[in-house]
């Protein structure tokens, strides 16, 4: 099954390594974004399959962005990433609308899709 998502991140190498390492496994970056504002505006124009946010978006909050994107009417599942571990955000990602959570180290497709999968 094709995918296509829309990655959120403020760090332009780690959106090259991600894209880069998601297409060679088969899910398509149909865009990206730097911030929460473009995140709204990318996921209503492109209708991803998820959204990969950054919990960390400079000066933003990545849950920012998440509680902004499902209230625009993201239907989309949304993926919090972070170079942390969960454990730091345990809470935060439970409140929030994500999916779920992935450390950007162990980011594949193959564990986007179990997240997906099992929801």
């Amino acid at each position: 099954m094709e995918l296509r998502c829309v990655i959120v991140d403020d760090d332009e190498e780690f959106l090259k390594v991600a894209r880069a390492l998601l297409e060679r496994d088969g899910v398509t970056v149909a865009g990206v974004a730097h911030n929460s504002a473009e995140a709204v505006e990318r996921t209503q124009a492109l209708r991803p399959d998820f959204v990969l946010v950054d919990i960390r978006l400079g000066r933003e909050s990545g849950f920012e962005a998440a509680r902004r994107l499902a209230d625009n009417g993201n239907l989309a599942a949304m993926i919090m990433i972070s170079a942390h571990a969960d454990e730091d955000y345990v809470e935060l990602i439970a409140e929030s609308p994500a999916t779920g959570f992935l450390p950007k180290t162990e980011l594949s497709a193959a564990a986007i899709r179990r997240i997906l999968e099992t929801g």
